[in-house]
């Protein structure tokens, strides 16, 4: 071997050659031991990504389904409750009719129960005022001609 006294940055010899050959068996191992294992794992993490997108693009169209059940199902309860409150209300005027329709008729007994009172009462004092009459019409006679009747 030869040495080269010059003062170059880069000395062109047989060392240069040596170096190319250890540089291309470094970036061989580089390439077998970091590089592919490194490039393996992006991929899989890649796939997994993908498929997480995926997995969550699935549950977002599944939440979305069971929201519009969720949705169709409160309308029908809606529409049920709806039909349970219109039957409610007819119920409850049926009962308040009958109720009403029972007590017209209590009222109606009533009534003619204090119309008979009443007559009853009216033909007492007719009595009771016949009989006063008569007697305050005796009276009256008897203090007009001086004399006693009777």
């Amino acid at each position: 071997m030869q040495i080269i006294e010059n003062v170059a940055l880069i000395s062109i010899n047989e060392t240069i050659f040596v170096q190319l050959i250890s540089f291309l068996i470094f970036m061989y191992l580089i390439d077998r031991m970091m590089f592919r294992p490194l490039k393996s794992t992006m991929s899989e993490r890649e796939g997994y990504i993908e498929n997480l997108g995926r997995e969550v693009e699935d549950k977002a169209q599944e939440t979305a389904e069971i929201l519009k059940q969720l949705k169709e199902r409160e309308l029908s309860v809606i529409s049920e409750a709806h039909s349970l409150r219109i039957a409610l209300e007819e119920e409850g005027e049926r009962k308040a009719s009958e109720i009403n329709a029972g007590l017209l008729e209590m009222i109606a007994g009533l009534r003619q129960q204090t119309e008979k009172t009443v007559s009853a009462q009216i033909r007492e004092a007719k009595k009771s005022l016949e009989t006063e009459s008569e007697k305050l019409a005796v009276s009256i006679m008897e203090k007009i001609l001086d004399r006693r009747l009777g």
